[in-house]
Formats: C-alpha cells, structure tokens, sequence
C-alpha cells in the first residue's frame, strides 16, 4: 500500500498540532494575494485595522475576556471613520446592519477574520451592498463582553467616502 507512508505522516502531523494549544481568535485577516481587491490602504482619518487589530484575548472560566491597548480604549464612544469590505447580516442589496471586515471575503460561509479584524456596523440608512471596500463614520463601541464575541460596533452610522 502506498498511501500508508503518508498516512502514517498524517497522523504523526496532526499528533503534533494537537499538543499546540489553539490560538484565540484568527487575528486581523489574511488578505490572499490572488484576491481580485487590493488590500485596504492606510488613511490617516481612518481608524487603522492594525491599531484594531492589538487587542489580546484570554480564557477566563468559560469565556474569552479582551484587554484593549489604551489608544484603542481612548477610541470608545468617540465619532470615527472605519474602512472595510462588507459582509451583510439582512437579506437584500440595502444593509443597515453589517460587519465591516479588514480583508475581502473568500468564501460565503467562512468569516475572514477573527473579532479583531471585523467590526459590527448600524447606520441610520441604508447602505447599498457593494464588493468593493466602503467607509463608514459613527459612534464607536469598544466590547468588553459582547455576547456574540464581536470586540467593536459601530453605531449611528452613516456612509463616507
């Protein structure tokens, strides 16, 4: 048998994997090269995805507990602009609740980053879907116990350019 060999590899990698501890959260996103969209450029009067991204995560009994970096905590309840590719929570081409996320979507049932690379996003009307990256401004909420496990909404929002 051939595939014994590789079989056997198989086994011994996933041994391996099992004795590493998972991490917590998927971090801020991979953006694949191949992706028809460019990544996300930095703007100086948008809230930067790697500033987002700093935020630590720990088990605490049965849940996971974030502790923010103080630039991030000054942020909360503060009116500022975030960028991202949309991924709609309603049905129909006109979203008032979505998720911004910090890379393109790769998959339709897969979320394409951890809590830290995807922001929870109302705004007062409707924004039209759309593939290409949107700006949205508001109130931004930094969660300290979301029970969805979401680190950061967006409330009262509206769409910028």
């Amino acid at each position: 048998m051939k595939f014994k060999p590789l079989l056997a590899l198989c086994l011994a990698a996933s041994a391996v994997v099992a004795q590493t501890p998972p991490a917590i959260g998927q971090g801020p996103g991979y953006h694949d090269p191949r992706s028809p969209f460019k990544p996300l450029e930095e703007r100086a009067d948008i809230v930067s995805w790697k500033l987002l991204s700093q935020v630590t995560a720990k088990a605490e009994k049965k849940k996971i507990v974030p502790t923010f970096p103080a630039a991030v905590q000054a942020l909360d309840r503060k009116t500022v602009k975030v960028q991202g590719f949309m991924m709609p929570l309603e049905a129909g081409d006109r979203q008032q609740h979505f998720l911004l996320s910090s890379v393109p979507t790769t998959c339709s049932f897969c979320v394409p980053a951890g809590p830290e690379g995807l922001v929870e996003v109302r705004t007062k009307k409707p924004v039209r879907y759309t593939l290409e990256p949107v700006v949205v401004e508001g109130t931004l909420a930094v969660l300290n116990d979301d029970p969805y496990g979401l680190y950061y909404r967006v409330e009262d929002g509206n769409a910028v350019n």
